[in-house]
C-alpha cells in the first residue's frame, strides 16, 4: 500500500494517515485487512461515530484510506452506495484581532519562537510549510518568500513583509552558529542539518498564548494562517489574491473568510432594520 501511495506522489502526512487507518481497521476486527468484507467496513464506520465519537471529516479520511486500499492495492470493487461518505462539517475557525496577534508575537519566549510566529502570520504558511523553509527561500531582492511542496505538492510565492524581514534578521543575529540550509533548523541549539518538527511550531503558539493571556482561545499555527487571510480581506484584498497566497486549489475554500471578516459582516444590514415595527405596547416609533 505504501508503495502504491508513493508511486502516486501522495504527501508523507497523507501516507501516514492512510496506513494508520487501514491498520486500525485491521486491529479492530483482529483480522488481516484483505480478509475483511464490505459488511465489516459498515460496522467499522458506525463504530467510529458511536464509540470513538470521531468528527465526520476524520471518518471521511478513514474511509478514503480503506477505499484506496481496496481499489488500488487489492484491485477489488468498492460500492459507494454500501459505504457512503458522511456529510462534511464546516466549522468556522477561531480568529484573533490584529491587536491579539501582536500580543501573541510579543509574548514569544525566545527570538526563535518569535521568528516562527511572525513567519506564520506574515506569510499565511501552513506549519509544515513554515518548518521546511530554507534560507534561500527568503528572497529579499524581490521581497517574496518561496514556499515549496505545499498541499497538493504545489509551490507558490507570497509577499515578504519588510517587518518580517527585519524580524528574521534580528533572529539570525542571535544564532551563534549560522545554519547553511534550513531557516529554522532543529535541536535545542538550532544547529541540526534537519528542519524543526511541526510540533515545535505548535509549542511556540501554546507558550506564547499562555504568556499573552490567550490560553482560552485554542490558538495553534493554523490560527495564524486564518488570521492572515481574514485580516487581508478586511484590509481590502480580493478573494482571488488571497486564494493564490494561501495555495487553495478552489476559490470555494477561500470564501469561508467572508464569514469571518467583521468588515464584510458589518457592511451588510439585517432586513430587520428595514421593518417599521411598533414599540412594545402598541406604540409606533416616531420618524
Amino acid at each position: 500500500m505504501i508503495e502504491e501511495l508513493q508511486r502516486r506522489n501522495f504527501a508523507p502526512g497523507t501516507i501516514r494517515a492512510y496506513v494508520h487507518g487501514v491498520e486500525h481497521f485491521s486491529q479492530y476486527f483482529h483480522r488481516r485487512p484483505d480478509r475483511l468484507r464490505p459488511e465489516h467496513i459498515r460496522q467499522y464506520q458506525a463504530m467510529l461515530f458511536s464509540k470513538l465519537k470521531l468528527e465526520p471529516n476524520t471518518v471521511i479520511q478513514r474511509l478514503a484510506a480503506l477505499r484506496f486500499f481496496y481499489i488500488k492495492v487489492l484491485k477489488k470493487n468498492w460500492s459507494i452506495a454500501e459505504t457512503p461518505y458522511p456529510r462534511k462539517v464546516i466549522r468556522l475557525p477561531e480568529i484573533l484581532s490584529p491587536e491579539e496577534v501582536g500580543r501573541l508575537i510579543d509574548a514569544a519566549d525566545s527570538p526563535f519562537h518569535r521568528a516562527m510566529l511572525m513567519t506564520l502570520y506574515g506569510t499565511g504558511a501552513r506549519r509544515a510549510e513554515a518548518a521546511h523553509l530554507k534560507i534561500e527561500d527568503i528572497d529579499s531582492r524581490r521581497m517574496v518568500v518561496h514556499i515549496h511542496g505545499g498541499k497538493g505538492n504545489r509551490d507558490r510565492d507570497v509577499m515578504l513583509s519588510p517587518r518580517l524581514l527585519d524580524g528574521l534578521r534580528d533572529y539570525w543575529r542571535t544564532l551563534k552558529r549560522k545554519p547553511r540550509v534550513w531557516l529554522f533548523p532543529g535541536n535545542a541549539w538550532h544547529t541540526w542539518n534537519r528542519p524543526v518538527t511541526t510540533k515545535v511550531l505548535w509549542t511556540a503558539c501554546q507558550i506564547a498564548a499562555e504568556r499573552a493571556g490567550l490560553r482560552d482561545r485554542h490558538i495553534h499555527p493554523h490560527t495564524l494562517r486564518h488570521c492572515f487571510a481574514t485580516h487581508l480581506l478586511e484590509a481590502g484584498a480580493d478573494l482571488r489574491t488571497i486564494q493564490i497566497l494561501l495555495g487553495h486549489r478552489d476559490l470555494e475554500e477561500t470564501t469561508i473568510y467572508l464569514h469571518l471578516s467583521s468588515k464584510h459582516l458589518s457592511a451588510t444590514a439585517s432586513p430587520l432594520d428595514a421593518l417599521n415595527l411598533s414599540r412594545p405596547g402598541g406604540r409606533t416609533p416616531q420618524a
